[in-house]
């Protein structure tokens, strides 16, 4: 029992071997991640299957506008987690403590926010992208269902990300399961047997978020012996406040200028057609796999370079940035040799139409070697950002985004236009793609060696 425990207990990655500490945070956190994608990928197979080929492009076409819309908790859940690891590093309870009350406000008051304005924008967005009319009422009411219960959505992101910043990522790990096993028996409930079609994926989604942020919170009230959580510290005071907000910013910034370049993209995607759009949706899913290890890997080494910038060991930060790169670059080169190897048994569990698969496939073959790539930027961009400093890959993500690929898409797709493909080549999508992550992964490690980042803790 105790060894169990000790599981779920804060990590200290001040203290011994760089790499195990991160591999050893790392590989729930991954699961939990997996976890998470499965969220996205069974609300797909269960569309794709029980309703239909463009339900299943209808979800995805909603997915850029609920990326662009829910930037504000991705900005609080960056900045928090940064702020957390670093006095949790630096051993200071009382910051932690009025840290970690301002970040449950703040989410609150986003929450609601959010919850108004989304609602709101969601039409007249799908109508802007020229959404197609057969698909266009059911990504508006899957949005709405969203939009309206994003509070589970909010607080487990906010709340996980402190948890982890604590070192603990085996509870968030936990919380996620219990939640995805949920929303897994819920969508085959709700779409399989009430025929609830997409509004049951939706709603299935906010009743396992809610309860998984339910979980979150019911976990870090009973870590007592690490912070407080009194009235007084939920109350906002500008010192935190700020700092939570200067150092999420960049990241909120970052996905929202990341989501509107993928809305302008989905617009290119839409002129190709339903067929198009739903191998779109393919791809994203299994990509999300594909990058998994990489997000985990950055969230990782934001936490470890926090806890020891916190410390003041700035010659373990960059041992363990060395360290972290090299094994989620080989974890990463694995996972996208096997997702090549099984790709069309892949493709084929979202949709039995065979020119769907084939077309599917050969768009993943494009992006393979991108994802070894984007290892490198997610890991020292996560450094970075353990730091504070969260501008540096701000200004890499919109310079790879706006300035790479989308002129990219839209070139190829011009330049390729002939009397039979009067929209030109489809596959511009994704070689756009893979050259902006390739630029990206590039200039990220220019930027970390040039090292200004050592000098932004705060």
């Amino acid at each position: 029992m105790e060894l169990i425990k000790k599981f779920f207990e804060p990590v200290d990655m001040t203290e011994g071997s760089p790499w195990q500490k991160i591999v050893l945070f790392t590989v729930p956190m991954l699961a939990g991640n997996i976890a998470q994608q499965l969220y996205n990928t069974v609300d797909s197979v269960v569309v794709g299957n029980y309703v239909g080929d463009n339900a299943l492009a209808a979800v995805g076409s909603a997915g850029p506008i609920l990326n662009l819309l829910i930037v504000l908790f991705v900005g609080i859940s960056v900045g928090a987690g940064i702020m957390v690891s670093q006095y949790f590093g630096a051993r200071n309870r009382e910051e932690l403590s009025t840290t970690i009350g301002n970040c449950i406000t703040l989410t609150g008051i986003a929450t609601v926010f959010v919850m108004v304005a989304a609602s709101l924008a969601a039409r007249p967005l799908l109508e802007l992208l020229d959404t197609p009319e057969s698909i266009i009422g059911w990504c508006h009411s899957y949005l709405l269902i969203l939009f309206i219960g994003v509070a589970g959505l909010a607080f487990y992101n906010i709340l996980s990300g402190i948890l982890r910043g604590l070192g603990d990522s085996m509870s968030a790990l936990a919380y996620l399961l219990v939640s995805t096993v949920l929303n897994i028996v819920l969508d085959i409930l709700f779409v399989a047997g009430l025929g609830m079609g997409v509004n049951g994926v939706a709603l299935a989604t906010v009743i396992a978020q809610t309860i998984s942020a339910a979980l979150c919170l019911f976990k870090l009230l009973r870590m007592r012996d690490i912070f407080d959580l009194k009235t007084e510290h939920l109350k906002l005071k500008k010192h935190h406040t700020m700092n939570i907000i200067r150092l999420g910013l960049p990241s909120g910034i970052t996905q929202a200028i990341l989501s509107m370049a993928m809305i302008v993209v989905q617009s290119l995607t839409n002129s190709f057609g339903e067929m198009f759009i739903a191998a779109n949706v393919i791809i994203m899913r299994v990509d999300g796999f594909a990058m998994m290890p990489n997000f985990s890997f950055g969230t990782a080494m934001t936490t470890y370079a926090g806890q020891n910038v916190g410390a003041g060991a700035l010659d373990r930060v960059e041992k363990g940035a060395k360290q972290g790169t090299l094994i989620a670059m080989g974890t990463s080169t694995v996972i996208t040799a096997l997702i090549l190897i099984f790709g069309k048994g892949l493709m084929g569990i979202f949709t039995k139409t065979t020119e769907l698969v084939d077309l599917s496939r050969e768009l993943m073959g494009i992006l393979a070697v991108g994802y070894i790539a984007m290892a490198v930027t997610q890991s020292l961009s996560g450094v970075m950002r353990g730091a504070g400093d969260t501008m540096t890959p701000m200004w890499i993500s919109i310079v790879t985004t706006i300035i790479v690929r989308v002129p990219i898409a839209y070139g190829i797709a011009y330049l390729t236009r002939t009397p039979e493909l009067p929209n030109g080549r489809q596959e511009c999508i994704v070689i756009s793609l893979l050259i902006s992550w390739l630029f990206g992964a590039l200039v990220t490690f220019l930027f970390y060696r040039r090292g200004k980042w050592k000098h932004k803790a705060v």
